[in-house]
């Protein structure tokens, strides 16, 4: 009797995900609020059944769990303890590719009870990066080696040629889902020393790293990388920082717009306002001076610099009318972004992702190891709906196979999990490039 996947959402990274479960004779459904999506997704297939559905609709939603062996939950992360409680009522195993939230931890002895595994973290960051990683620490550690220093780097960009905006960005994948990642908090250890960034710091003074085949990137940190050193368990580490790869152009881009209070979600009227004026009240500017003198005046920045360039590109000095009557400066932001900065159908983008470690071989010697990953998307996917759907396809099917026979919520740092993983992304072309013995 053939497996059953149903996969909740059809959004940007779906389609790599259906087409390997249905290559590898995999039942899919694919349940999303756009019927046309899940359609698409499915493309006609025999083995596949699309739905219209929304997270409303909790009645169908328990039954189609009931009648499928495993539950995909690609929607906002909001919404994955919803699903999980249901998984765990009806024994059906679950993955996601979001980083576990707290109430998802919770659920760990429940899903133990049940019999089930509920696998998240399983897409590219987090995912890939997670078992890349592993791979390697595990390696040292089994020489009898330690881990001195940790960066873990990765972005997903538009490819080069493809730059034609002042911010050097185009999304790939959900935008506001980009822009509400930088008003993140961040915290990482430098030299047996932890350091806070608040958000209004976030892309102050960001690491250039020279990345091969790319040119000089930026890097500003990602959330909490000190919860890694447990993760990884890597007690013994003295620099562990999770960084986020940008062109040079964003950071200061995004510094300027927090500053003005651009990525606020306070809510405004916005009736009758001018984009102009929207700022002008927003940023508590003078109203007697030009725009770009005000902000450069506020903010002892160049009238013509890269971030006032890219704000008047946008759209954000322009006597039109805000397309909103209410709205926080977060919705007017990334919906311009939206509209201006999505990536062309013909167009590439590209993942790239970089592990730097120092370590301290077992005879005392100091070496460094780097580990990259550059991926372009092609005419059939994006990379970073390969990056994020292959790794979530493999792991299912493993979980289908009994390969995964592991109960409880986690994430994809055992051997017995990333091992095989990496091992049939690598037959699918998606390999980091390894490099051991550097000089530190």
């Amino acid at each position: 009797m053939k497996k059953r996947v149903l996969i909740l959402g059809a959004g940007m990274v779906v389609q790599p995900m259906v087409d390997y479960l249905l290559d590898n004779d995999i039942e899919v459904t694919v349940a999303s609020r756009t019927l046309q999506k899940a359609q698409k997704a499915i493309h006609g297939h025999k083995n596949g059944t699309a739905i219209g559905w929304t997270i409303d609709d909790l009645q169908l939603l328990e039954s189609m769990v009931i009648s499928h062996d495993l539950v995909v939950s690609l929607l906002p992360y909001t919404h994955h303890v919803v699903v999980a409680k249901l998984c765990i009522k009806h024994k059906t195993n679950m993955l996601t590719t979001s980083y576990v939230s707290e109430e998802m931890k919770a659920l760990d002895s429940l899903a133990k009870k049940a019999g089930i595994i509920i696998l998240n973290e399983i897409g590219v960051d987090p995912g890939f990066d997670h078992m890349t990683a592993m791979r390697i620490i595990d390696k040292v550690h089994g020489k009898g080696g330690e881990i001195v220093a940790f960066y873990s780097l990765c972005g997903a960009l538009a490819a080069p040629e493809a730059l034609d905006n002042p911010f050097k960005y185009k999304f790939s994948w959900s935008p506001k889902g980009v822009v509400m990642a930088g008003n993140n908090h961040a915290r990482y250890l430098e030299n047996g020393l932890e350091v806070k960034k608040d958000t209004k710091d976030l892309f102050k003074d960001p690491l250039q790293i020279d990345f091969p085949g790319v040119g000089l990137m930026e890097v500003y940190p990602n959330r909490d990388s000190l919860s890694y050193i447990d993760i990884y368990d890597i007690p013994e580490v003295e620099t562990m920082y999770r960084g986020t790869f940008r062109y040079k152009g964003w950071c200061e881009a995004l510094d300027v717009l927090k500053a003005l209070g651009l990525t606020s979600y306070d809510v405004y009227d916005l009736k009758g306002k001018s984009y102009l004026d929207f700022v002008v009240e927003v940023a508590g500017l003078d109203k007697r001076k030009e725009i770009k003198t005000a902000i450069s005046f506020q903010y002892s920045i160049k009238p013509e610099s890269p971030a006032i360039k890219a704000m008047e590109w946008l759209g954000l000095f322009a006597d039109q009318p805000v397309h909103l009557e209410k709205g926080s400066p977060f919705d007017v932001l990334s919906d311009l972004m939206i509209e201006k900065m999505m990536l062309g159908k013909s167009e590439r983008d590209m993942v790239i992702m970089q592990h730097i470690f120092t370590v301290k071989t077992s005879n005392g010697k100091l070496e460094k190891i780097k580990s990259s990953l550059l991926d372009f998307g092609n005419e059939r996917y994006t990379s970073i709906a390969k990056t994020v759907a292959l790794p979530a396809a493999i792991g299912v099917k493993m979980i289908l196979d009994g390969e995964i026979d592991i109960t409880g919520v986690h994430i994809p740092i055992k051997k017995e999990i990333y091992e095989p993983i990496l091992n049939e992304l690598e037959k699918l072309g998606l390999a980091m490039q390894e490099e051991y013995g550097l000089p530190v």
